[in-house]
């Protein structure tokens, strides 16, 4: 039977506290879809990264940051937290070549106490406090948990311009970050993951691989990806809508 995290530390008159989150937010991609490096823009009168980190940084289960990024951004990452006073990051560090370099990357520089670890991609800006909470809830529970919302459109895997597979729309879901993880497990994943070469596309698949069960919880359409120049404008159009562009 799997014991919840949320009774591992005693409060104040002796009731449950959370468990200890440390939020790894990586930021090392080539941005080679959108054209140009996109986790500096400009968004709604804030950089697109510092809008990611500082929903972490207001959260209330987070308790510190590490933010992945390449070696020459290295300088340019630090100023902008200092710049933004993000009490919360403890480190910037270099990431790899791949996802699962760069996750293991961060991940291995949390806090030794460190309980719990959220992994999330620094483009996706939009994330909500409600969001991160829910997911890091059902991982203290549950081992491993992501944020997923319902695919709208007929789905269908394609080999050289011809379908071969079309996937059942009622089972299939488009998954987000955060995805929250208990520390060892997460660890073991990307440290298996790295061993072997695979080429993962989210840090859920290195723990399914070994054969632990994801929680789904209840992600959010506004939680995009920014990955084209279009993205930005739905962001912007998201951002003005609920009054948050300076």
């Amino acid at each position: 039977m799997k014991k919840s995290l949320l009774s591992s530390r005693p409060g104040p008159g002796g009731n449950k506290r959370r468990p200890f989150c440390s939020a790894v937010i990586l930021a090392a991609g080539l941005s080679e879809r959108f054209g140009s490096d996109k986790m500096l823009i400009e968004l709604g009168g804030m950089p697109l990264l510092a809008r990611a980190v500082s929903i972490f940084e207001g959260c209330g289960t987070v308790d510190e940051i590490i933010i992945v990024t390449r070696p020459e951004k290295i300088c340019d990452v630090s100023l902008l937290c200092a710049d933004h006073r993000f009490g919360k990051v403890t480190k910037v560090i270099c990431g790899g070549s791949t996802r699962i370099e760069s996750a293991l990357a961060g991940v291995s520089q949390v806090k030794k106490h460190c309980e719990l670890v959220a992994l999330h991609d620094g483009a996706r800006p939009l994330v909500t406090h409600e969001l991160i909470e829910k997911v890091t809830d059902a991982a203290a529970h549950r081992q491993a948990a992501a944020p997923s919302v319902r695919i709208k459109d007929t789905v269908k895997l394609a080999e050289n311009g011809m379908v071969t597979v079309t996937i059942d729309r009622t089972k299939a879901v488009a998954v987000q970050t955060p995805q929250v993880f208990v520390t060892d497990i997460i660890k073991a994943a990307l440290t298996v993951a790295h061993k072997n070469g695979a080429a993962y596309t989210d840090d859920c698949q290195a723990v399914e691989a070994l054969g632990v069960k994801i929680r789904l919880t209840e992600g959010s359409e506004d939680n995009i990806k920014i990955t084209t120049p279009a993205d930005v404008r739905l962001a912007e159009l998201i951002l003005r809508e609920r009054g948050e562009c300076k």
